[in-house]
């Protein structure tokens, strides 16, 4: 195993570097870093103490700072240490101001002001925790995704990974012998979705439920055939429907909210595309 320390430097909250950190570091096996994070660096002083911070520990640097005073402090510090020193936004914004023809403004956090967009989400959030587990199915026109699947398919999950995207969504859970209900049989804005998951792999999250909720793990909820038929019979509703089917199986939440995000983005394409045909 090889440790090496890496200093993680933000004019903000250090979302962005720690995403990209991450996802880089995962292509390394073996490694592991020994993490120093340099939040809300905006000043002089505030740059002063993470440079001692990295003298002091010495190891690699990636940094997001927009305000040129700023991070000339920390890349000349780290200069004359002969520290690597990273920053992980210049390339993607020079690339966006050649092709725009419009001059970077640095301004420290701006992605994270209080503009539309954030009130966006937040609404979002609101609506789908409003919404979840078959909530409200009255109001389900108003959502903009539909997730539809049997139990332990990550549906509430899924919902707010892609509620904190900007998107009003709901889940309703299939139950054996229940029939759906009448909006969501006759819905037509949203994009509904179907989540199915491997029979096996669904049996085997139902046991481990149920022992952490100290119940039979007999119990038909958890039974390898019984789980495949009600997966099977989910299959039959969401081809019934036309509905589209993400399997979870193999998928993080974020893999499988990646392929409804595209499934929607499609959705909507065609229902402009449907508003601007001539009647």
């Amino acid at each position: 195993m090889t440790t090496f320390h890496l200093h993680l430097v933000s004019d903000a909250t250090g979302e962005t570097v720690t995403s990209v950190m991450r996802a880089c570091l995962v292509q390394f096996e073996g490694v592991t870093p020994v993490q120093h994070n340099w939040w809300l660096v905006r000043t002089q002083g505030q740059v002063e103490r993470a440079i001692a911070g990295i003298e002091e520990h010495p190891g690699l640097v990636l940094f997001t700072l927009v305000d040129s005073a700023v991070r000339t402090l920390l890349e000349e510090a780290c200069r004359q240490r002969k520290i690597p020193c990273i920053s992980v936004l210049d390339p993607v914004m020079a690339g966006l101001s050649a092709f725009l023809g419009v001059e970077v403004k640095a301004l420290p956090g701006r992605q994270y002001q209080l503009d539309a967009e954030y009130f966006r989400r937040i609404d979002a959030m609101q609506f789908t925790l409003a919404h979840d587990d078959g909530q409200l199915m009255e109001l389900v026109e108003e959502a903009d995704i539909v997730l539809v699947g049997v139990s332990r398919t990550s549906k509430t999950p899924t919902c707010m990974y892609l509620a904190n995207r900007g998107l009003k969504c709901t889940n309703y859970p299939l139950v054996p012998g229940v029939p759906l209900p009448p909006q969501l049989e006759r819905v037509r804005k949203p994009l509904v979705v179907g989540l199915t998951k491997d029979p096996k792999s669904l049996s085997d999250i139902r046991r481990a439920r149920l022992r952490l909720l100290n119940q039979k793990e007999e119990a038909d909820y958890a039974q390898f055939e019984k789980v495949k038929e009600e997966v099977q019979a989910a299959r039959r509703i969401f081809t019934r429907h036309g509905w589209p089917v993400v399997d979870v199986t193999r998928r993080s939440i974020e893999e499988a909210s990646a392929a409804i995000m595209q499934l929607y983005a499609r959705h909507v394409e065609r229902q402009d595309s449907e508003k601007a045909e001539p009647s």
